[in-house]
Formats: C-alpha cells, structure tokens, sequence
C-alpha cells in the first residue's frame, strides 16, 4: 500500500506502508491492504504509520480529508 501526506507547504510522508491509523472527524480509524475506497475528513490527532519493516512514525495534523483508492492512500491535511 502506498502512503502520501500532503500539506499546502510541502509532501511530509510519501512511501510503502503495511497499515495507517487515522483521527477521523466520527472517530479514528485504520486503513489496511484491501481497503474498500474511502472519502472521509480528519480532525485534529496523529497519523499512526506502520511500516513494511514494523517500524512505527506519528505525525500531527490540524485536519483534513483523505481517499483511499486501489491501495493508495492521499492524506490532504492542514500544515503539520
């Protein structure tokens, strides 16, 4: 699955990922292979990246929406 984290400023997060935990505006929620495709908004939390090699990294958002599509994954946030 491939990730890409985008702000107005700059790309913060692009690359293969196994899972994504995300603060959505209902609620947080987890993205994993094979996700059906999804439109939803964030609110204010941290996106939890797993990595191919288990290695975990967070990073804060304002807000946002993100489209899963085909395994890939465009989070469109507010600056970081």
């Amino acid at each position: 699955m491939f990730l890409e984290i985008i702000t107005p400023d700059k790309k913060v997060y692009s690359g293969e990922i196994d899972a994504v935990k995300l603060p959505g505006a209902e609620g947080s929620f987890g993205i994993l292979k094979g996700h059906a495709p999804i439109i939803a908004t964030l609110k204010k939390g941290i996106v939890k990246i797993t990595d191919a090699k288990k290695h975990i990294e967070n990073i804060e958002i304002k807000g946002g929406v993100v489209e899963v599509l085909n395994n890939k994954i465009i989070v469109l946030a507010e600056n970081v």
